[in-house]
């Protein structure tokens, strides 16, 4: 298990606002964290380098996009040699309407978060390409109805 780096409260509230606010400036982030602008500077490529931090992205509304129906996917394998697990992992990894895979322990093999214009679009992913796919056994859909709760920010 990775070991966990120490964190003092600085360096909580610091994570805290990037969650909240990835554009935020040194000079507010000092203002808001009780330190200067030059100690968060410092904090802030220390807890990059440290792997704490990863990369700075901004977030698209999927609707907006066209992309508003969330679909979860059970997906059994047919076979879990590693070079088939291997294959379907590189498989989900190049598909765009797949955001989210997680391998899994019980009855299904991954859950997928799907994302899809409509039943319509998901009907053809599924069906055309998922189920297509050789590694593939079978696979449960679910579709969600209404998002109650979305966040990305990790507590610390």
């Amino acid at each position: 298990m990775k070991k966990v780096p120490e964190l003092d409260r600085i360096d909580r509230d610091i994570l805290t606002l990037l969650q909240e606010d990835a554009t935020i400036s040194h000079a507010e982030m000092a203002e808001r964290v009780g330190a200067s602008a030059a100690s968060c500077w410092r904090r802030v490529k220390a807890l990059e380098a440290s792997g704490l931090l990863g990369r700075t992205v901004r977030l698209v509304d999927a609707a907006s996009v066209g992309r508003g129906v969330n679909v979860l996917c059970n997906v059994r394998m047919r076979s879990h040699a590693t070079e088939v697990r291997q294959a379907f992992e590189t498989f989900v990894a190049s598909r765009p309407e797949i955001l989210e895979s997680f391998s899994m322990s019980g009855d299904w093999d991954y859950l997928l978060r799907i994302v899809v214009a409509d039943v319509a679009d998901y009907n053809g992913f599924l069906m055309g390409t998922l189920l297509g796919h050789p590694s593939v056994a079978g696979a449960s859909s679910h579709f969600a109805l209404s998002l109650t709760k979305y966040t990305t920010a990790f507590p610390v």
